[in-house]
């Protein structure tokens, strides 16, 4: 028998190297299906973990609204619970702060007189002559009730003694039909429409149990844009300042207008705001300057001549769902970082003054440390720019 055979189980030969290579090409394919199998399971611990933190996000540790967290929400005192550190402050008005306590009046519009009709000793008499002094009480309220002031405008013709030409005296401006609603209806309503936010039937039924004015939707609506018209000198001008400010906020939500989606965007500072509408989502304010502060949507990196700043309140939400969701010890750690910076920043602005290199330098190297310690780093960290 050759070297090369040795008799199988039924006394049969075979070729050892032919055995040896099924066994090789077998453990080949064993490996081959064990890593594609692999690499499924790690696509799918990654697909599923993905699910998971799209359903643990909701308006408290992402960028989504309120509104989406649907009717299995959390209890308000819970779902909206503040991301700020707590001040070590007591619960109301602080020291300093100006309040608003009702007072009394030095010369009340209305003075009502109360005389004892008896003696509360003997039961006898009383008048009004047997007066010894007496104490008062105010009371604030509201007016009662007026009717509506109807001012009727007659534009008199007047014919010229000397030609014979007749001339009619001009209406005021604001005068423009024979019967309409006046300028301080047109004011409240608006009023209770825009800055309160009042639904136009609800609106109506307001100013008619109130007032006694009976407004039509449609009215109201053409009020709003006749009140647009007068105040679009206004509105570029908020633009235009809101724009060249050293320091804007950008955001954009969306909504729908008449049926159909669209965009409200805002550019804001500590005094303006501009509003604005668009069917594009990516319809950017034109001729921006400074620094702009935004979630880091990719769009807003496409304005030129900008620096940009990201928003701290859009961290502490992405930071709270990986403590919450991926229980990252790192992410708590930085919230407090963050919250800490924020604070002594607004400190110094308080006090007109900047942040001192020192402590410039520390946060910077805070920053550096914990993002050191995140799973998700990639690279040399490095700690955004801080302004004094």
């Amino acid at each position: 028998m050759s070297p090369s055979t040795q008799p199988d189980s039924h006394g049969q030969t075979g070729s050892i190297p032919d055995s040896t290579a099924r066994l090789e090409a077998l453990v080949a394919a064993l490996q081959a299906q064990n890593a594609e199998q692999q690499s499924f399971i790690t696509a799918l611990q990654a697909r599923i973990g993905a699910l998971e933190r799209q359903l643990g996000l909701n308006s408290t540790n992402s960028g989504k609204p309120p509104s989406s967290d649907g009717l299995k929400k959390e209890p308000a005192r819970a779902r909206v619970s503040s991301l700020r550190e707590r001040s070590g402050k007591k619960p109301g008005g602080q020291k300093g702060h100006a309040g608003k306590t009702l007072s009394r009046c030095a010369d009340p519009d209305a003075t009502v007189d109360h005389f004892p009709q008896t003696c509360a000793g003997c039961g006898g008499a009383l008048t009004g002559a047997a007066v010894t002094g007496h104490t008062a009480r105010q009371v604030h309220d509201l007016p009662e009730p007026q009717p509506i002031i109807v001012t009727e405008h007659r534009a008199h013709a007047c014919v010229c003694g000397h030609c014979g030409t007749e001339t009619r005296a001009a209406f005021p401006e604001d005068v423009t039909a024979p019967v309409q609603y006046g300028a301080r209806i047109a004011a409240v309503a608006m009023y209770l429409l825009h800055l309160q936010l009042l639904p136009e039937k609800r609106l109506a039924a307001l100013m008619a149990d109130l007032f006694g004015v009976h407004l039509a939707t449609a009215r109201i609506a053409a009020m709003s844009r006749t009140c647009a018209a007068r105040f679009q000198g206004f509105v570029a001008a908020v633009r235009d300042h809101v724009a060249a400010a050293p320091v804007k906020h950008l955001d954009e939500t969306g909504f729908r207008i008449g049926g159909k989606t669209q965009w409200l965007h805002i550019a804001s500072t500590i005094w303006m705001t501009f509003y604005r509408t668009s069917p594009k989502r990516g319809s950017l304010l034109d001729n921006v300057t400074g620094i702009v502060v935004h979630d880091h949507w990719k769009p807003y990196y496409t304005l030129k001549n900008v620096l940009h700043a990201l928003c701290n309140a859009h961290h502490l939400r992405e930071l709270q769902a990986l403590v919450e969701i991926e229980k990252e010890d790192w992410a708590c750690k930085m919230q407090r970082l963050l919250r800490r910076a924020c604070h002594a920043a607004n400190l110094a602005r308080e006090q007109g003054v900047g942040l001192s290199p020192g402590l410039i330098a520390l946060i910077e190297r805070s920053y550096d440390a914990i993002l050191k310690r995140s799973p998700v780093a990639s690279g040399p960290s490095k700690a955004p720019r801080i302004s004094p």
